[in-house]
Formats: C-alpha cells, sequence, structure tokens
C-alpha cells in the first residue's frame, strides 16, 4: 500500500475536482467551501435556486457558480451531472472528482487518502470514507443520521453523496440518473458494478454533515423519501444481477401495513391474535443485538428502523402511484 510520504506526493501530482451541490445553504456553505481550498483549486459550485447568499459566498470565494435552470425540475443528480460537465470544460483531462454536499465539510487529509487509496486499487471506481454528524446531540434525528452512516469498512454495494470517483469510471457509465429524486448515487453503483468496477468505503474521515434535522416532520420526509429510491432504484434494476434493495419493499410491506392489519383482523376472530403485536419488539430487540446493545444507540436506531416502515411504505406507495399514471414525483425535502 502506498506509504504516508507517498500519500502527500500523489495528492499534490493528483489534484481532484470538486463538485459541491447546494440550496440555501449559507455559512454551512462557506464552511464548506473554505474546508476544499487546501487540497483543490479546481471547484465548481452548482446551485439550486438559492434565495439566501450562498451564490454571494461563493463567489466571494472565488468559486465557480454553475446555476441550474429553473424552467427544469430540480434533483441533486442533475445538479451534479451539471457541476461535472461543468468541471470538465473548466479542467480537460481531470482524472478524479470529489462529489460533496454544502451542508458537509470534508476532513483534512480525506482527498489525498482517497487518491491514493484508487491509486493502489486499479479495479475500483469509487471510495467513500466516515461521514459523521456534526451536532448528533442537538436531537435524536441527527443521532440516527451519525448511525446510519457508521457503516463497516470494506467492499460494498453502494454509497451516499459525499464520495471521490474515477472521471472516466463516471463519465463511461453516463453519470447519475437524472430522473431520480432520490438513491441516486446507489443506483450509479449498480450501473457500475455492472461495468466491473467496484466500490469501497475506508475508515478513514471523510466529512462532516450539518443535517439539521430536530423535527419528527423531518424524520418523516426523510424516511419517505428513502422509500421512494427503493421502490424507484429496485424497478429501475429488477432484471439485474447487480439490482439493490429488492427486499425493502417486502419488509416494508409487511412491518408497515401487513402486521398492523393481521393484529386488528385478527382480534376480531380470536383475542389471542393481539400478541402477534409483540412481534415489533422481538424485531427491535433483534436489529439492537445485531448492532450491538451495549453500543451507544443501538436501542434508539432499532426502534425507529422499525417505525421507519411506516413512512417507507408511503415513499414507496408515491412512486407506484405516480408510475401508475405516468407522473414523476416531486422533490421530497426534509429542511
Amino acid at each position: 500500500m502506498t506509504t504516508d510520504g507517498a500519500v502527500s506526493a500523489l495528492a499534490q501530482s493528483v489534484s481532484p475536482g470538486i463538485v459541491v451541490i447546494g440550496r440555501n445553504e449559507g455559512e454551512r456553505l462557506r464552511t464548506c467551501l473554505n474546508a476544499v481550498f487546501p487540497s483543490a483549486d479546481r471547484i465548481v459550485y452548482v446551485d439550486s435556486g438559492s434565495t439566501d447568499d450562498s451564490v454571494a459566498i461563493a463567489t466571494r470565494l472565488g468559486v465557480s457558480v454553475l446555476h441550474l435552470d429553473m424552467a427544469q425540475p430540480f434533483s441533486a443528480a442533475r445538479a451534479r451531472n451539471e457541476g461535472f460537465a461543468a468541471l470538465c470544460r473548466l479542467a480537460p483531462g481531470l482524472t478524479h472528482v470529489q462529489f460533496l454536499d454544502g451542508d458537509c465539510e470534508l476532513a483534512v487529509g480525506w482527498l489525498a487518502t482517497a487518491v491514493a487509496f484508487l491509486a493502489d486499487a486499479p479495479t475500483v471506481a469509487l471510495v467513500c470514507g466516515r461521514r459523521r454528524e456534526r451536532f448528533p446531540d442537538r436531537s435524536i434525528f441527527n443521532r440516527l443520521c451519525d448511525l446510519e452512516w457508521d457503516s463497516a469498512p470494506g467492499e460494498t454495494l453502494e454509497c451516499g453523496g459525499d464520495f471521490l470517483v474515477r472521471a472516466d469510471a463516471f463519465a463511461g457509465v453516463g453519470g447519475f440518473d437524472g430522473g431520480l429524486i432520490a438513491g441516486e448515487e446507489p443506483e450509479l453503483c449498480v450501473r457500475l458494478r455492472a461495468r466491473g468496477w467496484t466500490i469501497w468505503r475506508i475508515a478513514d474521515e471523510m466529512a462532516l454533515h450539518d443535517a439539521a434535522m430536530t423535527r419528527f416532520s423531518q424524520w418523516w420526509r426523510r424516511m419517505m423519501r428513502g422509500g421512494h429510491a427503493f421502490a424507484q432504484v429496485s424497478r429501475f434494476h429488477r432484471r439485474s444481477e447487480y439490482g439493490i434493495w429488492r427486499t425493502a419493499i417486502p419488509r416494508a410491506l409487511f412491518w408497515g401495513a401487513g402486521l398492523p392489519m393481521l393484529v386488528l383482523a385478527g382480534t376480531f376472530l380470536h383475542p389471542g391474535a393481539a400478541l402477534l403485536a409483540l412481534l415489533y419488539p422481538a424485531q427491535i430487540c433483534r436489529i439492537a443485538l445485531r448492532r450491538g446493545v451495549r453500543r451507544p444507540g443501538s436501542w434508539s436506531y432499532a426502534c425507529f428502523t422499525v417505525m421507519g416502515k411506516v413512512p417507507e411504505l408511503c415513499g414507496m406507495a408515491m412512486f407506484y402511484g405516480n408510475w401508475l399514471r405516468g407522473r414523476s414525483t416531486g422533490l421530497i425535502e426534509y429542511k
């Protein structure tokens, strides 16, 4: 593997371009951009119709700003694709691109580490690291995000919104699917793996994220968006051996609708049917045990994972309802 000295030298010789996307991030965007300047000088900020001073902040910092055409529907996938195209025009021959959300702060040394990892692993298309929530103690919902992102390192099937990717691999599969309102990163990984690439998560710190999620309604909409992504992406790749999330719909149907209906209907036939409701605490215990009962946050994570099947199911129903009517779903935003 690459030594520490070689990592530094490689980082200087291979300077990744950076695509930052955002809308109304304000000071969070300033923090984001200031964090990337020491390690990259080719940066494109894609603004999705901000009404605050986000564009002014990026402009004053000398970042290339791309305004999305408001005549077309906004999506993170579209913003990243257009940002990538603009970056390629700005820096032809670019070999690596870091995608970053405007509410994230890139960790010191991440780009050098990620570039070195890809240099040592020619079959890996993209690499991501540990994303942490900046303020996990401000709300249970922020804490849940941090727990969700605490995944084991190693080869993986998917990634989130922040990652370093080989520019040729990204362009080779046509970038993100602009028709997706969520789940575009895992869907990209499906197509990359189908081309023979692999996806890796490493243990190194990658970014701090400010979820700013303090209300139950925000958590609900975030879970709905996840359910919509599960349904849309699993349907798109239902015939592919590299498809993902095939069990997400049956799980949401069982825990979010099937079991409650079974308990309610069963109690009319026999009071003992109400005991079926004990499957919920049993499932919570199973999830907590799997994560480690002494691990901080395991029980709250388990409770909200089970409870989240209801909004996930709502998101799935939204996708299929619109799909049957030939309509596209608008953005499901939670902040």
